[in-house]
């Protein structure tokens, strides 16, 4: 698809994605948005001005790109985002059958492309609540090697159920937000007995290479979402860090689970990929066999049931080069996000228009394709950055920056950086 506007042909927001955020610009007031090139098209503006009269069915609900969540917008179904995404497409497109829209109209252009240098990212909807979960095969077995040995990796539900714990909705930041290193309760000694904890800033601090899915359309408490009705309750996806302090997760998840390890903040690109967007990017996920020994709540009809987006993470310390310590790819996930749907909602538990789940830790098999660093060093084998220096868990300045797109150059559709940098701990 080649489009009248200028866009690079590395851009993660090529005319096949158009993904949907929040920005604010000139003025304070947030406001709906496409990311496309290095403009992002202030939704607000566009319609305003009559940028949807050629789309009909849209026009009763103009209210939706006046707000400042994606909610309503997301509210309104799955067709009616694809009917939105198709039009945008056809006003970019070199050939536009209404060019008086946007591509002959320069006013309409001064108010509504707003470069990206000059807007700031929000996160894109209002979110009720948050889950994480554990679907990534590989990460899975990686760290249970480490605590209970290769014979006893998976746990025996590991393969029956996707895993998952609820996170803190409120500390989901947008790329770009600062977090400072956590302090918590650490067991410094772990053989020591009695087993005493002592109050310390984190010194095991993690990241984790996630994708994450924003709920759509709602389902009523006590109906659950049946796996083929699933993936229509699915608004788009984002990459998201998990970021983990391993050291206070060890000591506080037995018997129940992550909490303070994991909810001084979570990571996501503020743009929104529609499922729509990643559709020709369809793949078999790991393990298609398991599918069989799954109840049948959990079966999927497709074989492919994951997209083939491969994925990046690069590490860079305050004032030094770029290092990329791992690529992986979004087919390393064992279940699909409209699996973690049906699952979640099994009990009749509702979920509402803005929630966020997220996939778990995407691990390859094969060295520096692990997600975490957890996996990649061992907890004790260091590895080197550009500069020369070392790691085995991050330190206070070191910047995380996850990168996913899928498609070939000039075509891709990505998300745009997930970046993070780690700031001292507060003193307490």
């Amino acid at each position: 698809m080649a489009s009248w506007l200028q866009i690079s042909k590395s851009s993660p927001f090529s005319l096949a994605n158009i993904p949907f955020g929040i920005i604010s610009a000139q003025s304070a007031s947030r406001v709906p948005a496409i990311a496309i090139g290095d403009y992002a098209l202030d939704l607000n503006a566009f319609a305003s001005s009559g940028g949807f009269s050629q789309l009909p069915s849209i026009e009763k609900h103009l209210d939706v790109f006046s707000q400042s969540t994606l909610n309503a917008f997301a509210a309104l179904g799955r067709p009616v985002h694809r009917q939105v995404r198709e039009y945008l497409q056809s006003v970019f497109r070199a050939d536009t059958q209404f060019p008086q829209i946007l591509k002959d109209n320069a006013a309409l252009q001064k108010s509504a492309l707003v470069p990206l240098t000059q807007v700031t990212n929000h996160v894109p909807m209002q979110i009720g609540d948050y889950t994480d979960f554990y679907a990534g095969l590989n990460h899975a077995y990686n760290v249970g090697v480490l605590f209970r040995g290769p014979e006893n990796a998976l746990q025996p539900n590991y393969k029956h159920l996707p895993v998952a714990y609820h996170g803190r909705a409120s500390s989901v930041v947008p790329s770009g937000t600062p977090l400072h290193r956590p302090n918590g309760q650490i067991l410094t000694n772990p053989t020591a007995d009695p087993k005493v904890p002592a109050f310390a800033p984190c010194k095991k601090l993690d990241i984790e290479l996630e994708l994450a899915a924003f709920i759509s359309t709602p389902n009523n408490l006590g109906k659950p979402v049946s796996i083929d009705e699933a993936e229509d309750h699915i608004f788009g996806l984002v990459l998201m860090n998990d970021w983990s302090a391993r050291d206070i997760q060890a000591w506080e998840y037995v018997p129940l689970g992550p909490f303070n390890a994991k909810n001084f903040g979570t990571t996501i690109t503020p743009w929104v990929v529609l499922i729509d967007a990643l559709e020709p990017f369809r793949a078999a996920g790991l393990e298609p066999g398991n599918r069989d020994s799954l109840l049948p709540y959990l079966r999927e009809k497709r074989a492919e049931n994951a997209f083939e987006i491969p994925l990046e993470v690069e590490v860079t310390n305050k004032g030094g080069q770029p290092t990329l310590i791992s690529r992986s790819n979004a087919r390393n996930l064992l279940y699909s996000f409209p699996q973690m749907v049906a699952h979640h909602t099994i009990t009749g538990c509702n979920l509402n228009t803005g929630d966020l789940l997220g996939s778990g830790t995407i691990s390859g098999k094969e060295p520096k394709s692990e997600g975490s660093l957890l996996e990649q060093t061992n907890g004790k084998s260091p590895i080197k950055l550009a500069d020369g220096s070392e790691r085995i868990f991050l330190e206070d300045g070191d910047t995380v920056i996850l990168r996913g797109a899928a498609g070939t150059e000039g075509n891709y559709v990505g998300f745009g950086d997930c970046t993070g940098t780690i700031l001292p701990p507060i003193q307490l």
